[in-house]
């Protein structure tokens, strides 16, 4: 099965509307995303950020509004393996479970070779390509519970890379890692978009990191409030999060600080 032909459009949603036993997730929301653009997804928790993410990958489908990834629906797309790679919040059940990290990359590939084929020489060439793209081909027989939280971090974004796809799609990559490597994270996956060609969605709670580093930012609760390019005003933000926030700046940086609503 061939490919679909690329669409100036990575992302299309219009007028998506996404509910849960009568509870509305995703309230119209219209979204177009270029392709090959960074961008990050801000919002408070419970906002839709997740179900947004699943409405673009094909695992959920809107009760109302159209979706189109890369001109297609995306739960078409699903069953080409190579047009979308996804990183969740927790992409490993067990991280004690023995396999290396060259085993986890692998797992990457099964979108293009499929379930219950054992992989080929050019797949474990793609995976290594990958670790070494990530800086940690050294890395590539050591079992994965025994790296740290950032060594397992790019492991995990380089199997979400081993379908070769054309959108790179990221559930919080940075959680509970130190600043440091978190602005390490986010510069590889920058340096990894150019070099391959991809367009790059994350979600972030950090809206530091989301401005010092992406093109766009887009802030959802339940509907777009705010997708622009960085810096992002304060009326946006408390628009989305629903409260008064006001900045510290370092640079020209902004940092968010939630008042309490009786300051």
């Amino acid at each position: 099965m061939t490919a679909p032909e690329i669409s100036e459009a990575a992302v299309k949603l219009e007028g998506v509307w996404v509910s849960f036993n009568g509870v509305t997730i995703l309230e119209d929301v219209s979204l177009t995303i270029e392709a090959g653009r960074y961008v990050g997804i801000l919002g408070p928790n419970g906002a839709g950020k997740s179900t947004l993410l699943k409405v673009i990958l094909g695992l959920i489908r809107p009760q109302r509004g159209e979706a189109r990834v890369f001109g297609e629906p995306p739960e078409k797309l699903r069953h080409h393996g190579n047009v979308v790679g996804y990183l969740p919040q927790r992409p490993l059940g067990n991280p004690r479970f023995p396999v290396t990290a060259l085993d986890v990359v692998l797992m990457g590939r099964y979108g293009r070779i499929g379930l219950f084929k054992r992989p080929r020489r050019e797949d474990r060439e793609m995976a290594r390509r990958r670790l070494e793209d990530l800086g940690i081909s050294h890395l590539a027989d050591r079992l994965i519970g025994d790296l740290s939280g950032g060594e397992q971090q790019r492991v995990f974004i380089a199997r979400a890379l081993g379908v070769e796809p054309r959108i790179l799609v990221l559930d919080e990559p940075t959680v509970s890692l130190d600043v440091c490597v978190q602005d390490d994270i986010f510069e590889m996956i920058n340096t990894l978009r150019e070099k391959l060609h991809l367009t790059v969605l994350i979600v972030s709670h950090d809206i530091g990191a989301v401005a010092r580093h992406m093109d766009d930012v887009v802030c959802i609760n339940r509907r777009i409030h705010v997708h622009q390019p960085p810096p992002i005003g304060r009326l946006g933000l408390e628009s989305t999060f629903g409260c008064a926030v006001e900045y510290l700046f370092h640079g020209e940086i902004p940092h968010r600080v939630v008042k309490s609503r009786d300051d």
